[in-house]
């Protein structure tokens, strides 16, 4: 049963080591997401599952102890999800699920198993939402921490250029999220959220499938697009 989600942006940028001059622009989401990995963390859960988008080599499950580097954003720094457990796998981890393991490491879970699933942005809201329910039904006590940025088309210099739609979109999406409204999390237009390039569709749709029936509320910590990109972060319990 899900008894607790957070949902956090995934920029590597919100890595300071990666920001390096630019780290205190995103202060306050560091602060949000540090609040809402308190939420879970209070929640007591047999079991952490850790979602993010990724690419078609990196969906599906990476175990505890999966590492991820961030060298490819110039930065020689290397984290693990979770505690390593012997004999790392091969298979690094996606990005998205490389800064959840950062943000993970400021909070002690020695004693929480912890899992690691790369989604798919092709994939249908009734796909993710099975997924969901999957992993709610996993353990007694399940928590999410879901990684996914908004549309990045909010301005003229964003990753995506200006799009008119794409503050609306975000808008919808942070009023759900910040509700814990699953059915309008399942109702998000999955063209309009690959045109408007958000990476946290899939992700958002995958905790609503696992909150169908668990009777969670939510609260919106943090809402902001710098860079042109939509960045929330919430807390569900």
């Amino acid at each position: 049963m899900l008894v607790a989600a957070a949902v956090c942006p995934c920029p590597p940028l919100l890595v300071p080591e990666v920001a390096a001059g630019a780290a205190a622009e995103l202060d306050a989401a560091r602060d949000a997401c540090a609040d809402a990995l308190g939420v879970l963390a209070a929640s007591r859960p047999d079991r952490l599952v850790v979602l993010g988008p990724a690419g078609h080599a990196d969906q599906g499950l990476h175990p505890q102890g999966a590492r991820g580097s961030f060298a490819g954003f110039g930065v020689h720094l290397e984290v693990t999800l979770g505690a390593a457990t012997g004999e790392a796998p091969d298979r690094m981890l996606p990005p998205s699920l490389a800064v959840a393991g950062r943000l993970l490491a400021r909070t002690d879970w020695t004693h929480t198993p912890i899992e690691g699933l790369g989604v798919g942005e092709e994939l249908t809201a009734a796909h993710c939402a099975g997924t969901g329910r999957q992993l709610a039904g996993s353990a007694d006590r399940v928590a999410l921490l879901v990684m996914g940025d908004g549309s990045a088309c909010r301005t003229l210099k964003a990753p995506g250029y200006l799009d008119e739609r794409a503050e609306g979109f975000d808008v919808e999406a942070a009023r759900a999220l910040g509700a814990a409204d699953t059915a309008a999390l399942l109702a998000l237009d999955e063209e309009l959220a690959y045109t408007l390039k958000v990476s946290g569709r899939a992700p958002w749709q995958v905790l609503a499938g696992a909150a169908d029936g668990a009777g969670l509320g939510g609260q919106l910590l943090y809402e902001d697009a710098p860079y042109g990109v939509g960045y929330f972060v919430a807390a569900w319990s």
